[in-house]
């Protein structure tokens, strides 16, 4: 069975930055893509930011490209998210997800396990 643990959420005030870790269970882990999405009360989940599983390639949402990095390593079954230049609309419950074998890295349903989320909070 597949975990996915995210840590390092929090408060922040805007112009702040936080990193977002998430740590992954099984030997595959470096064989799947993995990604990070973000949800805001009432809203559907988002695309923030994916990485292929050589961490050669990464994909930005245009919303966080040039303030947001994601990075894995692989001996360590990690992938982070490091946000800088947070805004309010950043706010959101973030969550790690790994990609199955087919389908889009920017769409949710390409993912089968998630994390359960982290708060982060970007205050005004």
């Amino acid at each position: 069975q597949v975990q996915l643990v995210e840590s390092g959420g929090g408060l922040v005030q805007a112009g702040g930055s936080l990193r977002l870790s998430c740590a992954g269970s099984g030997r595959t882990f470096g064989d799947y893509t993995m990604g990070w999405f973000r949800q805001a009360p009432g809203k559907e989940r988002e695309f923030v930011s994916a990485i292929s599983p050589s961490g050669g390639s990464t994909y930005y949402a245009d919303s966080v490209k040039g303030r947001f990095t994601i990075s894995r390593d692989n001996a360590k079954n990690t992938v982070s998210l490091q946000m800088n230049s947070l805004k309010p609309e950043d706010t959101a419950v973030y969550y790690c997800a790994r990609r199955g074998n087919s389908g889009s890295q920017y769409y949710p349903l390409s993912y089968t396990y998630w994390g359960q989320g982290t708060q982060v909070t970007v205050s005004s």
